[in-house]
């Protein structure tokens, strides 16, 4: 067994060039999920030279669905969303039938000099201390040291004022778990609204994240937090249930890590098992972008983010990840039936994939 470091990117991976020699120390494989650009490739072979290595663009990733389901492949292929960051979940595909030890995401503007044993430590380590919020919800920022003294709140974090309530309460507790989110410093992992209020026209503001705090904050039965992707680990076992969704579809993006990250969290609770957030830090170096592209592609995520932890916050059945990720699927379906119709179909092409995400972690 070998850890699997999962990289979506259409860039050259310049920021992986510090980690060559933990990789290899740590016979770490690495798994490129690209658009096929060979002119990229030929780059990052350049990179990557003297690391096991895999690149899945649309060709690959339609051969391996052919290999795997035959004439029927088309219907399981369209699971992963074209042209958005969540193709990452292929990835997870690919790991999950390897055999992977554990498997770690990482965005390609994240600069980090340390990163697969920080993982490891936090995701099979015992220590840690557990947070209990009576908001139900856990700031990630306040883990990070920021330039300002005023409160913030990341990405995916609802609106919603008794969710943004501090009243937290910790207790010594730590243990092993199955997620770990690696924190970063530099541009916080803010929404577009929040960046624009800040008057970060390229999409970064003045604001910026100083150091970590808390190596490993275990996160307590209940409490959701916003996790990220840019910096993540999991162990294997979760992969039913960590579909990264279907993205980039009907107006809708950038929520497919929070909304994976608070269903893995639920099924996670449901399970008895643990995430945490913590170490390793690295240094999120964001390239300049649209910020009222990106608000338009998070309004109507913005808005269903309010319902969705509430959908999927009822009760559970199953014993597996496979099962309790279907349970949690019907709750899902049986919110989204009280939204409105552009919401409705939103939610319930979610719920399909998530079910076909299933059939597929089931064939392998």
């Amino acid at each position: 067994m070998q850890p699997y470091l999962i990289m979506a990117s259409i860039n050259e991976l310049s920021n992986l060039n510090p980690l060559k020699q933990e990789l290899k120390e740590t016979n770490t494989k690495v798994i490129v999920v690209d658009e096929g650009n060979q002119g990229i490739r030929s780059r990052n072979e350049i990179v990557l030279d003297g690391l096991e290595r895999s690149y899945y663009g649309p060709r690959e990733r339609e051969d391996w669905f052919k290999s795997r389901f035959g004439l029927g492949y088309k219907r399981y292929l369209e699971v992963i969303p074209e042209r958005a960051h969540a193709e990452t979940s292929f990835g997870f595909l690919v790991a999950y039938e390897e055999g992977a030890e554990f498997i770690v995401e990482l965005d390609d503007d994240v600069f980090i000099n340390s990163l697969m044993l920080g993982h490891k430590e936090n995701l099979f380590g015992e220590g840690g201390k557990t947070v209990h919020s009576k908001s139900r919800w856990y700031n990630t920022l306040d883990s990070i040291s920021l330039t300002s003294q005023n409160r913030f709140f990341p990405r995916g974090h609802p609106y919603s004022p008794e969710a943004r309530t501090e009243d937290y309460a910790w207790d010594g507790s730590g243990g092993s778990c199955v997620l770990n989110m690696g924190h970063w410093i530099g541009n916080p992992d803010f929404d577009a609204l929040t960046i624009l209020y800040h008057g970060g026209m390229d999409g970064r503001c003045a604001i910026r994240g100083e150091c970590l705090i808390n190596e490993k904050v275990v996160v307590g039965k209940g409490t959701y937090f916003a996790v990220c992707s840019m910096n993540t680990s999991f162990v294997t076992k979760v992969i039913p249930a960590f579909y990264q969704l279907y993205m980039n579809a009907m107006g809708v993006d950038r929520f497919d890590d929070i909304w994976s990250g608070i269903f893995l969290k639920r099924v996670a609770d449901h399970l008895g098992d643990r995430v945490c957030l913590g170490k390793p830090v690295g240094t999120h170096e964001k390239r300049p972008r649209s910020v009222f592209k990106d608000l338009k592609s998070e309004m109507d995520g913005m808005a269903l983010n309010e319902s969705v932890w509430r959908f999927v916050d009822g009760e559970l059945s199953g014993s597996s990840y496979a099962d309790s990720y279907l349970s949690l699927a019907d709750l899902l379906e049986k919110g989204a039936s009280t939204l409105n119709e552009t919401y409705q179909k939103f939610l319930n092409c979610q719920v399909g994939m998530m079910r076909r995400w299933v059939e597929i972690v089931d064939s392998i």
